[in-house]
């Protein structure tokens, strides 16, 4: 099958990254075409859930499946093949076995294990390699991917469903609900998508949360963080009893409680900050970036949000706004006060969108996506 003008091996590639937007975490999201010296289509595929073929493998077995050579074929791949043996063999190697001609990525690994020793093994091998097509969207799709890599941090994405006069509980606390079903299932769709959901101790107190993926489906569910200096966490919170990694981080360490929460499978890392009664959350971040966390996504409450925000932790905002005023009530993040307008946290919105009848806005903290 040869592709349209309007579905260029490369874009088919990216979009084949799209698919896998949920499973393939903590490796990065990549697609795979391969095309014939003549530029039909003879393969495609995506890289699966970690340990898993990666896409260049899926490609070249749907080649197989499809009984076509990949001899002499070109690969339009999304990011550098790797070189090294991680949870599966290099696809450098399977590529060269292949027989592979040409491969065109859209750009490098930032992973220091290939960081271009990808593509100097296949050069090495008489492969010819172009970089370049579809760069900025592979990039932009791995974002939490690239900031692991390059930063040692999480991509972190706070969560805020408010009303229009921004009011994300009432007084008293109670929340549920402020946003329309369709908003809650598009806010379970990135959670699905991250790595881990973080939360504070004041949201497991107050509502006994899940937080787990549920409205959207998935193949996995992310690690759940609390932050939770005290180790007040009860171990008969719901939040227990789920195939996934629960991480505990406190700043005050209590053996009897960190016995009970073990029992119930969780993690617990004492991480104190400078003055002993704190989660120290730069710390925290890094320590989830060892764990192999791309994507962060925060559903908390106004202080813990407050405080990630103050600190300058948060890359990126999904909010949903509710056609409803609440008056008196609970915002989205409680730092300052600001002493001038010049010290607000300047963000660039991303997009704009009815999901229901809510508005869903994404906006980025200015500048925070170039590293």
């Amino acid at each position: 099958m040869r592709p349209s003008g309007a579905a260029r091996p490369s874009e088919m590639a990216l979009a084949l990254a799209h698919t896998c937007l949920t499973v393939t975490a903590p490796n990065p999201r990549v697609g795979c075409v391969l095309t014939s010296p003549v530029g039909d289509v003879i393969g495609a595929g995506h890289t699966q859930q970690a340990g898993g073929p990666h896409a260049e493998v899926m490609a070249l077995r749907d080649a197989e499946a499809r009984g076509m050579s990949a001899v002499g074929a070109t690969a339009w791949v999304t990011l550098e093949p790797c070189s090294h043996h991680g949870r599966t063999g290099p696809c450098c190697d399977a590529l060269i076995a292949a027989g592979i001609r040409k491969v065109v990525a859209s750009l490098a690994d930032p992973n220091p294990l290939v960081a271009g020793q990808g593509f100097a093994r296949l050069r090495a091998a008489g492969i010819e390699v172009e970089v370049g097509p579809g760069a900025a969207e592979s990039r932009e799709l791995n974002l939490g991917f690239f900031s692991r890599m390059v930063r040692g941090t999480p991509w972190v994405r706070m969560k805020l469903a408010a009303s229009l006069d921004g009011k994300t509980a009432l007084d008293n606390g109670l929340s549920q609900w402020i946003t329309a079903p369709a908003a809650r299932a598009d806010g379970h769709a990135w959670r699905a998508r991250a790595c881990a959901v973080l939360t504070g101790i004041g949201t497991v107190l107050g509502d006994d949360p899940l937080l787990d993926v549920r409205l959207v489906e998935t193949l996995r569910q992310p690690h759940l963080v609390i932050v939770d200096s005290r180790l007040e966490t009860p171990p008969g919170a719901r939040l227990f009893g789920l195939q996934r990694q629960v991480l505990v981080y406190a700043a005050l360490d209590d053996p009897a409680r960190r016995a009970g929460l073990e029992a119930r499978g969780a993690t617990v890392i004492v991480l104190p900050d400078a003055g002993g009664t704190q989660v120290d959350m730069p710390a925290l971040l890094r320590d989830l970036a060892r764990r192999e966390v791309n994507e962060l996504h925060v559903e908390a409450g106004h202080r813990l949000n407050g405080a990630l925000v103050g600190a300058g932790l948060v890359d990126e905002f999904v909010a949903y706004l509710a056609p409803k005023l609440i008056g008196h009530g609970q915002g989205m993040a409680d730092f300052g006060p600001l002493g001038d307008l010049a010290q607000a946290v300047a963000l660039e919105f991303r997009s704009t969108q009815m999901i229901g009848p809510d508005l869903r806005l994404l906006a980025r903290v200015a500048g925070r996506d170039r590293f």
